[in-house]
């Protein structure tokens, strides 16, 4: 009976096993429960992670701010993410509030034309194509709960650069180069370029609000802060609290979001989970 195995040895067991299977593993007894998640560093997360990520996630401090393995690739096994939210299982916890950064990257068939997700997974690149504006979403919205993820900007912003959030019915690609997120009522972005907030085609104030806001700085982590229960948008500069950018967000499911304009230039997106309150 293989509840009666010895806990390193359930540990040896899993570790073949993809998410899938351990999510069901979860629900067996109490036991495989606390085994799977007891050690978020343990071998099953490990040699899941060495499966599902590119060698270059793991060896680059792209992850450097998720700091286990299981985060690194994947949700709560007792709770796959939905969008709405789905009744919990019988059995299981309620959902979870930490949903991991490998089912939270940008989605490779949720993206413009003109634009490729890197092999580490987490990266997207803009090719180089005149007159277009070109942006991507994660692969996972959100209905409900408090999220924050990573934004960061490895090449050139050209005119319009901009990070935030956007429905499934939000247009990821458009002719020209404009403010692709935030130019309709299904988006709403921050654009690092001028640091103005924009949402249904109007620019809705100037971002963060003080004197001589310093520009955005390539290479710079921008952390965004999605509160559904407060209907807000946030976003951190480093440990900085920049403010509250946008209220009163309707209950739909919302998608991290960038959109792009300079060619070549890649912008890198991390899922946190829930953000730190102080």
């Amino acid at each position: 009976a293989g509840w009666r195995l010895p806990g390193r040895v359930l540990e040896l067991v899993f570790s073949y096993l993809e998410l899938r299977e351990l999510r069901s593993c979860a629900l067996v007894c109490k036991l495989w429960h606390r085994v799977l998640h007891g050690d978020e560093n343990s071998e099953v997360w490990r040699s899941l992670a060495a499966r599902c990520l590119a060698e270059e996630a793991l060896r680059t401090d792209i992850l450097c701010n998720v700091p286990t393995y299981k985060g690194k690739v994947s949700q709560d096994p007792l709770n796959p993410p939905a969008c709405p939210p789905r009744a919990p299982t019988p059995r299981a916890h309620p959902p979870p509030v930490q949903v991991r950064a490998f089912h939270h990257a940008f989605s490779t068939n949720d993206c413009s034309r003109n634009v490729y997700i890197k092999k580490n997974g987490f990266t997207l690149h803009r090719n180089p194509i005149a007159q277009s504006t070109d942006g991507a979403r994660a692969k996972i919205g959100f209905s409900e709960g408090r999220h924050a993820w990573e934004v960061w900007w490895e090449g050139p912003l050209g005119t319009v650069a901009v990070i935030g959030i956007a429905t499934k019915r939000a247009a990821m690609q458009c002719q020209g180069y404009v403010a692709l997120l935030g130019s309709d009522d299904q988006s709403w972005g921050w654009n690092l370029v001028d640091n103005n907030l924009l949402h249904n085609g109007e620019v809705n104030g100037s971002f963060p609000q003080c004197n001589n806001a310093p520009k955005y700085q390539i290479g710079e982590r921008i952390r965004v802060i999605l509160d559904m229960e407060d209907k807000t948008l946030a976003f951190e500069r480093g440990y900085e609290f920049l403010g509250v950018a946008f209220r009163g967000l309707p209950k739909v499911c919302l998608y991290p979001a960038v959109s792009a304009v300079y060619g070549n230039t890649e912008v890198t997106l991390v899922y946190l989970g829930k953000p730190l309150d102080g």
